[in-house]
């Protein structure tokens, strides 16, 4: 039996050639695909508009006012004065200047206010001080005080031995009759804050201070310190 295929022709020659062809066409083809882009209808779709029953207007219903007639013209009859009449004096009830003044001396004699220390006019007199110039009865207040304070210091036992020192605040009232009222302390201790108010409660009688010719009273503070030697 004789061969069907030629001798002179070679099949796979030209095999490799045709791959390399056909392997770039698919890759063109798939890459088509890949880059294709498709869209949805109902993204793109504009719908319809319908002004069909935009085109009829309902006009409201309107009831119409009535009007009344103007009344009739008034008749003004001009009658002459037979009486005298007399004329009323209405009296101004404006408060003047002097009124208003002495009203307000008249409260600020009935309020009673604190005026300190530093700003007083007349300052409280400490026993000894009555014959010092005025310029200098703030200065001989504050030294008799503190004279006092040293005269009379005591250090409390149990700070002593508790090893407690420190400053304490004292704040009292010169009333208006030079009693001393209203002591108040603080401090670091107990014990030292009693001790600085029986000193302060020790002080005398005092001639009150005064402001504008009359007595007022005289809030005053001082440090009182507590050392161990």
């Amino acid at each position: 039996m004789q061969p069907k295929k030629n001798p002179k022709k070679d099949l796979i020659k030209n095999s490799s050639l045709y791959f390399a062809i056909g392997l770039c066409v698919m890759l063109l083809v798939s890459w088509r695909l890949v880059e294709h882009k498709t869209y949805e209808k109902s993204s793109i779709d504009i719908g319809v508009l319908d002004v069909a029953d935009d085109d009829e207007e309902e006009v409201p219903l309107t009831e119409q006012l009535k009007t009344p007639p103007p009344p009739p013209p008034q008749v003004i009859e001009v009658v002459e004065d037979e009486k005298e009449v007399e004329e009323t004096v209405i009296e101004s009830t404006e408060t003047t200047q002097e009124e208003i003044i002495e009203e307000v001396e008249v409260l600020e004699e009935e309020v009673d206010v604190d005026v300190p220390f530093a700003i007083i006019e007349d300052v409280p007199l400490f026993p000894g001080c009555e014959n010092v110039p005025k310029s200098e009865r703030r200065k001989c207040f504050q030294d008799k005080v503190q004279r006092h304070i040293n005269k009379n210091f005591r250090y409390p036992e149990i700070a002593q031995e508790m090893g407690v020192q420190g400053r304490v605040h004292v704040v009292f009232i010169i009333d208006k009759d030079g009693t001393i009222t209203g002591v108040r302390s603080r401090g670091p201790d107990k014990n030292l804050q009693k001790e600085a108010e029986r000193i302060i409660a020790k002080l005398p009688k005092m001639i009150p201070g005064k402001q504008r010719g009359r007595a007022v009273r005289v809030p005053y503070s001082i440090p009182i310190n507590f050392r161990l030697q």
